[in-house]
């Protein structure tokens, strides 16, 4: 028996003297990490890491723009080169295969910033590109980017025409069948799309030689698919007839629709960060206002290039972007995490960020109540502001942490929370489940329209969401004879996988959904004998590492024999032994060992670090690094591990 094997029996035995001492230390060590990082306004926000499309896209629109800032496009550079990989393309997360869309991005944004095609590093990534099928191969938006200049044919991208705004939403498709984030990227985008913005370029940043075949010897388009009827082959006529009538001039609405997308757009502009909070949409949007008249010293482009600006992040002699901000979500999960570790509820720096957590309560319908016309508005948003999109996760989550907090006015917060819950039910969908930003938007077959190419354009109800509301209706009352409890469960049951896992679409992957899943089942009070808990944990034993802890790598979005299956993470190894502990398991080996992991990796600070990715924007598309989740799920774990050996919070 190895060392390791060896502290994790003791431990599970209770043979380690001053184990309950250790862990009070380690979670107040925890605890003073994060207090340390609360904003004097009371909120937490950590950072938000990307890839590198969003330093190759402040490029691009500050090229389009003419607001070229040597220093900073230089920045950039040095940001974009850090993260170049050995084969000499670009990942999407850190460690990652190289990415063609990524790849391409990265080598256009280079050569605007003056790199040669003869530098080793440009002749790598070419090279690369190449072998990935060149620009052709990159998705859509990007395609409409280098069409903005001069670098691809706006004939050749698929169709975006802004009419669709004007489809009622009673019709079959409409913008309000595609998701919240979709919508706010196109909206904008089908405004570019129509006015066809370009820029001319000098003829040394252009990219023909990214193209296999020559930049005018290869077809541009999506290629048919191979099975002559289907859905995408229907998409794809309905796109050439879009293109037809484009080249003819025949768009007998395209003025109405131009109006009608531009006041969308500019109504959502209010009381939010930015169009969507979002980068993509802000960005869009910038772009969207040029092509509509609004000039730069406009207000409105003003105020939307203020939010974008927003996102940087100028470290050293590179510059990052962000793309969004978390303080809702961050807040909520450290209240949390402080709550369940014993902090007193009415601590001071626990009322003041429940206090300012209660005033981020949405007040105002959004683009949600177009499916849920009768429910009043009582959700949370993730970043500062973005009244139109709050979303079931968060709201959820502020719902937990406030659970544990005393604010000076009880009245007022216990009826923010009746709102919240109320929200939250009127929120569930037609199958059980609970998605993020709408309710039933799960119409598959948008998947196959040409445009649908960044792999998110819908929102349909997940386990790990519907795990985590349902954590949060049992914390305010709710029990397994609610029908909206039992609908969630059959959700639940029906979607987890032969091996006993559950899919993570927020985030990476299974473990973070089979947590999620296992928490909200325990709070519900559902048998913790059932085979469905019982597969479940046994899985996540199966799953750990051999130095105590567990890892998933991103890559488990693309191949399933990857589930479960990485070096090991503070975030990751908190989940798996959460969802352990929510199973029912106190006493495993395994439970022991991963607390033992967690506690010899803590910092010397009290807190954790961890460089892989462990969040999720869209799966197989982009992904997130919290820099947040060290800070608080460790915390989380210890915590709980502390309550079930019988130790006093």
């Amino acid at each position: 028996m190895d060392a390791s094997s060896a502290q994790s029996t003791a431990i599970r035995f209770g043979k380690i003297s001053g184990l309950g001492a250790r862990l009070k230390s380690s979670i107040k060590a925890a605890q003073e990490f994060l207090f340390a990082r609360q904003h004097e306004d009371g909120w937490w926000c950590g950072e938000l890491e990307a890839d590198t499309t969003l330093e190759s896209d402040y490029i691009f629109l500050h090229t389009v723009l003419g607001t070229r800032d040597e220093r900073r496009f230089q920045q950039c550079a040095q940001e974009i080169l850090r993260h170049q990989n050995a084969d000499g393309g670009w990942p999407i997360y850190q460690g990652g295969p190289s990415n063609i869309t990524a790849s391409v991005k990265a080598y256009f944004a280079l050569k605007m910033c003056g790199y040669l095609p003869g530098d080793p590093r440009m002749a790598s990534a070419r090279e690369l590109i190449l072998s990935l099928g060149g620009v052709p191969a990159c998705n859509t938006f990007s395609k409409i980017y280098l069409c903005a200049l001069g670098q691809y044919d706006y004939d050749a991208v698929p169709a975006i025409p802004p009419e669709i705004v004007l489809f009622p939403n009673w019709f079959w498709f409409n913008i309000y069948e595609i998701s919240s984030w979709s919508r706010a990227i196109l909206i904008p985008l089908s405004i570019c799309y129509a006015k066809k913005p370009f820029k001319k370029i000098p003829d040394e940043w252009n990219i023909d030689e990214l193209f296999p075949d020559g930049r005018h010897g290869t077809s541009l388009r999506l290629k048919w698919d191979k099975k002559l009827i289907g859905w995408r082959n229907f998409f794809l006529v309905l796109d050439r007839l879009c293109h037809a009538f484009e080249r003819v001039h025949v768009r007998p609405l395209r003025s109405v629709a131009l109006k009608a997308a531009e006041k969308w757009m500019l109504e959502r502009f209010e009381l939010s960060d930015g169009l969507g909070a979002i980068y993509p949409s802000i960005l869009n949007s910038i772009i969207a206002l040029r092509c509509l008249g609004y000039s730069l010293d406009d207000p409105q482009v003003i105020r939307a290039l203020d939010e974008f600006e927003r996102l940087g992040i100028e470290e050293g002699d590179t510059f990052r972007m962000q793309p969004c901000v978390s303080p809702v979500w961050d807040t909520a999960y450290a209240l949390f995490a402080l709550g369940e570790s014993g902090v007193d509820p009415t601590d001071p720096h626990m009322v003041k960020a429940a206090e300012w957590m209660l005033k981020k309560q949405n007040r105002r319908k959004g683009d949600w109540s177009v499916k849920v016309p009768n429910a009043e508005p009582g959700g949370w948003y993730f970043e500062h502001n973005n009244e139109f999109y709050p979303d079931v996760d968060d709201t959820a989550q502020v719902l937990l942490a406030l659970n544990h907090i005393e604010t000076k006015d009880a009245r007022f917060q216990g009826e923010a929370v009746e709102r919240g819950i109320a929200w939250e039910l009127a929120m569930q969908c037609r199958n059980g489940g609970w998605a993020s930003f709408d309710k039933d938007n799960d119409r598959m077959v948008f998947q196959y329209v040409p445009f649908a190419d960044h792999n998110a354009m819908l929102d349909p109800a997940t386990v790990d969401i519907t795990g985590r509301v349902l954590e949060c209706l049992a914390a305010h009352g709710f029990t397994l004879k609610d029908q909206p409890v039992r609908r969630a469960i059959e959700f639940i049951r029906k979607e987890q996988e032969p091996d006993g896992s559950w899919f993570g679409r927020w985030g990476v992957n299974y473990i973070y959904g089979t947590m999620c899943v296992l928490r909200g089942l325990e709070a519900i009070a559902f048998d913790n004998h059932d085979a469905m808990v019982q597969q479940a944990t046994e899985w996540l034993r199966m799953m750990q590492n051999p130095d105590g802890g567990w890892g998933e790598t991103i890559g488990s979005y693309d191949d399933v024999n990857q589930k479960g299956v990485g070096i090991s993470t503070a975030s990751q190894t908190a989940w798996a032994v959460l969802g352990l502990m929510a199973g029912g398991d106190f006493r495993s080996d395994s439970l022991a060992r991963g607390i033992a992991y967690l506690m010899d990796t803590q910092q010397a600070d009290g807190g954790w670090s961890e460089v892989p990715y462990t969040g999720t924007g869209f799966p197989r598309v982009f992904y997130l690094k919290y820099h947040s989740y060290p800070w608080y799920f460790p915390l989380m774990a210890l915590a709980r591990y502390s309550r079930g050996q019988g130790e006093p919070a």
